[in-house]
């Protein structure tokens, strides 16, 4: 068996791919590059990660649109990324409008010309409710665009197993699993010590919190 896994670098992509290799598939790798102020930094991890795996192949692609578009404090630099207050936004700043749409559109066309038989990608509602592309209604309707949209023979399934997990109860998993957290980066602004204060760095500072084990990137002071 052959799946995409869409491997960021990031905790939660990571931990899913070695779910997928647990599962029995073996890997193609996919990674993108869209202007994010952290992309050298993630591409490391996503390649360490994916070495580690073994995978089969490691695709990397760079969506140079998602910069023109901006509108995001992840490929804006004049967009801030801001801290976690803990107050939910309508919004958040670290929306790329429209993210998941592309990306599964490319994973999807990677999976049809490899006859994969599913695509990995770990998104999850409980920690960023407020991103509309991670919730279990739009991966449904993907995988509707999936089996419409394609001539794939095996089928291609959408596989989304954290949608509607914690960052904490992802990493549960992934503690059983081994995964090198060590090769990971979760932050949204720094490529060599996490800041600690963003979004992402909170989520991830609360499930080792929770897990009762340290984290083992380092962060700044």
């Amino acid at each position: 068996m052959k799946a995409v896994c869409l491997l960021s670098g990031g905790m939660d992509s990571s931990t899913l791919a070695y779910v997928a290799k647990d599962m029995g598939y073996d890997i193609i790798a996919l990674h993108f590059t869209y202007g994010q102020l952290t992309e050298a930094k993630e591409r490391a991890c996503a390649k360490t990660i994916a070495r580690m795996l073994d995978a089969v192949e490691f695709v990397e692609i760079a969506l140079e649109h998602f910069k023109a578009i901006g509108a995001s404090s992840l490929t804006d630099p004049e967009i801030p990324v801001g801290e976690y207050t803990g107050e939910p936004d309508a919004m958040p700043a670290t929306y790329v409008p429209f993210r998941n749409a592309n990306l599964l559109a490319i994973a999807t066309s990677l999976a049809e010309a490899r006859r994969a038989e599913a695509i990995f990608i770990g998104v999850q509602t409980a920690d960023y409710p407020g991103y509309p592309d991670c919730r279990p209604e739009f991966i449904e309707a993907f995988q509707r665009v999936i089996d419409l949209g394609t001539a794939a023979d095996p089928r291609i399934t959408l596989m989304t197993p954290f949608v509607r997990m914690t960052k904490a109860e992802i990493l549960s998993v992934g503690l059983a699993l081994g995964v090198p957290y060590e090769e990971t980066w979760s932050c949204y602004q720094n490529n060599d010590r996490a800041c600690g204060i963003c979004s992402s760095c909170h989520y991830r500072l609360h499930a080792f919190r929770v897990a009762g084990v340290p984290d083992p990137i380092e962060y700044e002071e």
